[in-house]
C-alpha cells in the first residue's frame, strides 16, 4: 500500500511533501545542537545528510511505510520544521509519530497544530488503531504537545538512548483510534518554550520494528 504524501493546510501552516529546495533549511535545522539536544542522534555534520533525508522521505512513500511533510508558516512562507508518520504496520494497524521544529518557532503551538493535521489525515486515510510517540524525559514541552493531541503517557524506557556519551530515558506515549478527537482544536501554550520534538526510533534490539523509525 502506497501512501501519497499529502499537502495539508491549517489556519497558520502549510504541510507539503519535501523538495530538493528544502535541503539547506533542513540541514540548518538538524545541524543545530540546541534544536537536537533531546534527539536520539547527534546533529548533522555534513550537508549531504539533508539530501539523504529527503531521499528517504521519497523511499518510505514509495514503500508505503510512512509520510513526512515539510511545514511552512503561511504568513511568510518560512520553513519551520517537519512532521510525519513512519513505521506503518498494516497488520498491527500502527504507526509512529515524529516531528522537529526550529527554535525560533517554539512556543507558538506549531508542533501541535501540524501534528493534529497529520493525525487527522492519517486516521481518515488509513485504518490506524494506534499511533506511538516517544520523547526525552527532559523535554517537558514535547510531552505537553502529545498530551494536547490526546496521547496517553504509557511508561518510561530507562536509559534507552545514548548520544555522545549522554545517557537518557524516554517517555512512551500512545494514541488509540477510540481516543482520537478530530474536531478538537489544539491550543498553543506560549509558556512551552522548550523544544517540541518527538523522536521515533527503530534501531534498538528487542523492540518491535513497526513502532520506530529514525529519520
Amino acid at each position: 500500500m502506497k501512501w501519497p504524501t499529502p499537502e495539508l493546510h491549517t489556519a497558520r501552516l502549510r504541510l507539503r511533501p519535501f523538495t530538493d529546495a528544502d535541503a539547506a533549511p533542513l540541514y540548518a535545522l538538524h545541524s543545530s545542537a540546541h534544536v537536537l539536544r533531546y534527539w536520539d542522534s547527534p546533529p548533522w555534520a555534513e550537508p549531504a545528510r539533508a539530501q539523504r533525508f529527503i531521499a528517504t522521505c521519497r523511499t518510505i512513500e514509495e514503500e508505503g511505510t510512512g509520510a513526512r511533510v515539510a511545514v511552512d508558516r503561511v504568513s511568510d512562507g518560512a520553513f519551520i520544521g517537519w512532521c510525519g508518520l513512519t513505521s506503518w504496520n498494516p497488520d498491527f494497524r500502527s504507526a509512529s509519530l515524529g516531528y522537529v521544529f526550529d527554535a525560533a518557532a517554539w512556543g507558538h503551538g506549531y508542533a501541535t497544530e501540524s501534528a493534529h493535521a497529520v493525525l487527522r489525515w492519517a486516521f481518515d486515510t488509513l485504518d490506524l488503531n494506534r499511533v506511538q510517540a516517544e520523547t526525552d524525559t527532559r523535554n517537558v514541552a514535547s510531552a505537553r504537545v502529545l498530551e494536547k493531541l490526546g496521547f496517553v503517557h504509557e511508561g518510561t524506557l530507562r536509559e534507552d538512548c545514548v548520544v555522545n556519551g549522554d545517557v537518557s530515558d524516554s517517555w512512551v506515549f500512545g494514541l488509540l483510534r477510540r481516543e482520537w478527537h478530530p474536531t478538537a482544536t489544539p491550543t498553543a501554550d506560549h509558556q512551552d518554550r522548550d523544544q517540541p520534538a518527538s523522536r521515533p526510533r527503530n534501531h534498538h534490539p528487542g523492540r518491535r520494528p513497526d513502532m520506530r523509525g529514525r529519520p
